[in-house]
């Protein structure tokens, strides 16, 4: 949601929502959340969460910005994020971290009195890579003697879908993306392995869980709710956090996680990490000063952190699920907060889905870069995905305001590899169209040469930013006359 009026994620909550007023984010708290909210809010609990970081600091805002003033009792400043995204965009180690995040908010909610009424994984989002809670009336005081009403909900959101990619193959985190409510448990257990019925935690909250559910629901509304005392809670808890931890995944065996690390013949020939063209990524970037950079095929983040070290908030997406995982444990060990790396094919992105097709927004919709970095990629959306240059520069241009691209020619060796395999029919890929396709929506600010191999990096600036930058200065001239 980029204007003013509410999010169209948040109608699911009948305890509040979430709404822009004049541009800044607003949390409404219900009426029907009153008691719940106070009790949250004002206790030891509240303070304890926000200093750890697992929990989204947040203002008081004045009830007059209510969204809707029959029901508001109260209404919250959240603290901004850059960008927001999905659980399917996001690598194992992520998802990993995102679930034994929202199961420590529930260990030390049981501890105060509380309990977490909700597990979605849409509730997490990064702060670089380390996750935080956003929804702030997700707490209420414990019911005693009830099972965990979230339990399902974060089997579904978070351990399905980890099992899965540990256990059969990591790309069915991809089925996050077609099931919004999270994987169902009856598919995970038929998807697992046989022999995972019989370990311990994966048997009983995946396979146990699933057959429990179905027996429920052939019993109807004959099925008594099960009475679970707070010790017992705690342990429930406590076994699913140990289950999480226990899932692992050995992020190799791609083509492109061991790209960057200097295996690939594009590397021996100059064209790749070469300090000559950092050096120019970093003249091109200027200072960042808190700005946001997409690093778009940014494998495991070399030039990530060239915009990092420059002052960008930098988002890095790549399809490859272990390089995008390498990039992340790398940012994890040197306790990075400015990147973010995300699961993105850009020739199949993140679509906008859910009720109405507007509740997850797609990449487009979600655009708020200030400039993308679009290094070694053109070959392969032009050629490996046979996206036409026009294409792939409006691509660019509707992601943010400047780009800087890489050119490889037809001579460079991996286009030759590419070509190797297939026919030949691009004929508009040269130097010269690439420059075309780009002058429509750019105008090109810089080109230089990189040394050793043909390659060419340009720098780009919107021809929207061009016109709203003289129109500025005009305004500013006739003013100041």
């Amino acid at each position: 949601m980029n204007g003013d009026g509410r999010d169209l994620a948040s109608w699911r909550d009948p305890w509040g929502f979430v709404y822009r007023r004049h541009g800044v984010l607003l949390r409404q708290v219900n009426e029907r959340a009153a008691e719940e909210w106070y009790a949250f809010s004002q206790s030891a609990l509240a303070t304890q969460l926000v200093s750890r970081g697992w929990l989204l600091p947040w203002e008081p805002a004045p009830i007059e910005d209510a969204g809707d003033a029959d029901r508001a009792v109260a209404v919250l400043r959240p603290e901004p994020l850059d960008f927001i995204s999905w659980p399917y965009e996001w690598t194992f180690g992520e998802l990993k971290a995102a679930a034994l995040l929202t199961l420590d908010v529930q260990l030390a909610a049981i501890d105060a009195g509380f309990s977490l009424r909700d597990a979605s994984a849409y509730n997490v989002q990064f702060r670089g890579v380390t996750p935080v809670l956003i929804d702030h009336l997700s707490f209420e005081r414990v019911p005693e003697g009830k099972p965990w009403v979230a339990y399902r909900q974060f089997c579904e959101h978070f351990l399905a879908p980890l099992a899965l990619m540990a256990r059969v193959d990591p790309r069915l985190a991809r089925m996050l993306r077609d099931h919004l409510e999270g994987v169902p448990l009856d598919l995970a257990a038929a998807l697992l392995p046989t022999t995972t019925r019989f370990r311990l935690g994966l048997g009983a909250h995946i396979h146990l869980h699933a057959r429990s559910m179905r027996k429920n629901a052939d019993a109807g509304s004959s099925a008594k709710e099960a009475s679970l005392p707070l010790s017992r809670l705690r342990q429930l808890v406590e076994n699913l956090r140990q289950t999480v931890e226990g899932l692992r995944w050995d992020a190799s065996g791609t083509e492109w996680a061991e790209y960057a690390e200097g295996s690939h013949e594009s590397y021996a020939s100059g064209d790749g990490r070469s300090s000559e063209k950092a050096e120019l990524v970093r003249r091109f970037l200027g200072s960042g000063d808190g700005k946001v950079c997409w690093d778009l095929g940014a494998n495991t983040g070399v030039f990530s952190a060239v915009a990092a070290e420059a002052g960008y908030r930098v988002f890095a997406f790549d399809a490859d699920l272990a390089a995008a995982e390498r990039h992340f444990r790398a940012l994890t060990t040197a306790g990075r907060k400015d990147t973010t790396p995300l699961v993105m094919d850009l020739a199949d992105p993140s679509p906008s889905q859910g009720w109405h097709e507007r509740e997850r927004t797609g990449l487009v919709e979600r655009a708020n870069a200030d400039v993308v970095l679009a290094l070694a990629l053109i070959h392969h959306l032009a050629i490996g995905r046979n996206v036409p240059l026009p294409m792939v520069l409006e691509l660019f241009a509707d992601l943010a305001g400047d780009a800087i691209v890489e050119w490889v020619p037809r001579d460079d060796p991996m286009v030759k590899r590419m070509l190797a395999s297939r026919e030949d029919v691009f004929d508009d890929y040269s130097e010269e169209g690439f420059r075309a396709a780009a002058e429509v929506r750019f105008e090109v600010r810089a080109r230089e040469p990189i040394e050793g191999g043909g390659r060419v990096l340009y720098s780009l600036r919107s021809r929207d930013s061009v016109s709203a930058a003289r129109m500025d200065a005009e305004v500013a001239t006739a003013s100041a006359g």
